[in-house]
Parts: structure tokens; C-alpha cells; sequence
């Protein structure tokens, strides 16, 4: 399903709106209800990215599909904004500048390889989305992160360290996955 221009502000002023609300009340606001366009309301999952200038700023987000697209957004975009471990809660003073971004992920579709050399061969690099899976530890890239680590060696070694893996590692208990999204901002649809 591609969200057509209509859709994407919709959920872009979601996402504004529970970062607002978690300004004013410190919280998250409770989910307000079913979205007003009936594709919005199906089970996908999401990543909201905010940034400032050219710095990021909070991501967080959901591999797996698990409620409503709109409710997806709703709960990452504040989990962005004040709940994301590698920022301090976003302030009043920095909403004003605020860029905010949705990527909706497509179904998750098992790489089935036997080694590393196999998947760099398979990679698709600026369109996929990449998870590697080890017993419940997950670890993802969207596939926005191609952007900054063009080359797939760099991309996967980096998806790994970001998982407290040796850039080296492999197991043959590694699941892996790819996805591709479908990513949009304020001044983008």
C-alpha cells in the first residue's frame, strides 16, 4: 500500500500532535481513536525520525506490525521525541525548528544466506531496509541510513556494531531480513 498525499499529512499532523500534547502534559497523550481514512487504520509498522538543521534528533519506531499505522505513529513520534535513550527529551525552544519524517515499513522478507559474503551479494543498496535477528536481540537500518554508509560492507559492519557485535561477527543462528518503506516529511509528499 503507497499512502497517497492526503495520508501522509495526515499522519505527519498526528505525529505533531502527540509531540505537542508531550510538550504541554509531560505524557503521552492517549491514542485519540481510529484514524479518519480507513487505510491508516490498518496494522503496519513505522519509524518517525525527527531532526534539527541536518542532526538527528530522536528515531524510534516498530519492525513488526502491531496496532494501526495511525496509532503507530502516534506512539513513535513521541517515543522520538521524549523517550528516545540517545537524546534528552525534546524541549519547548527546539520544537519550532523540529523536522519530522515517517517511514512505513513493508513486510518484513527473510534473506535467506549462508554467510555474509552471500548477503552483501544480495543487498540492494538505498532501497533496503535491513534486521538482524539473534535470539531476541533485533537490530535494524532503514534503509535511509544508506544515505551516510553507501558502501554495503560499511552498512552491514556498522548494523552490527550497533548491535554490540565485532563489525567481524556472523553466526549461523543469525536471522536476517530486509524491507523497503516508504518515507515522508513535512514538505515531501
Amino acid at each position: 500500500m503507497n499512502l497517497d498525499a492526503a495520508q501522509q499529512r495526515q499522519l505527519l499532523e498526528l505525529g505533531r500532535q502527540s509531540i505537542e500534547f508531550g510538550l504541554r502534559e509531560q505524557c503521552l497523550a492517549p491514542w485519540p481513536g481510529p484514524a479518519i481514512d480507513a487505510e491508516l487504520q490498518s496494522e503496519r509498522a513505522s519509524f518517525t525520525t525527527l531532526t534539527i538543521g541536518a542532526e538527528l534528533r530522536g528515531c524510534c519506531g516498530s519492525i513488526d506490525p502491531a496496532r494501526s499505522l495511525a496509532e503507530d505513529v502516534w506512539r513513535n513520534a513521541w517515543a522520538s521525541a521524549f523517550s528516545d535513550p540517545r537524546f534528552a527529551p525534546l524541549e519547548r525552544h527546539e520544537y519550532p525548528q523540529l523536522d519530522l519524517k515517517i517511514s512505513v515499513l513493508s513486510p518484513l522478507e527473510p534473506v535467506l544466506v549462508p554467510g555474509e559474503r552471500e548477503l552483501l551479494d544480495v543487498l540492494r543498496p538505498g532501497t533496503d531496509g535491513l534486521v538482524l535477528e539473534l535470539g531476541v536481540q533485533r537490530v535494524t537500518f532503514l534503509p535511509t541510513v544508506w544515505d551516510q554508509l553507501p558502501d554495503p560492507r560499511a552498512f552491514l559492519r556498522h548494523l552490527k556494531q550497533k548491535a554490540g557485535w565485532s563489525a567481524e561477527f556472523w553466526s549461523e543462528r543469525l536471522r536476517v531480513y530486509r524491507y523497503t518503506t516508504q518515507s515522508f516529511g513535512a514538505g515531501e509528499p
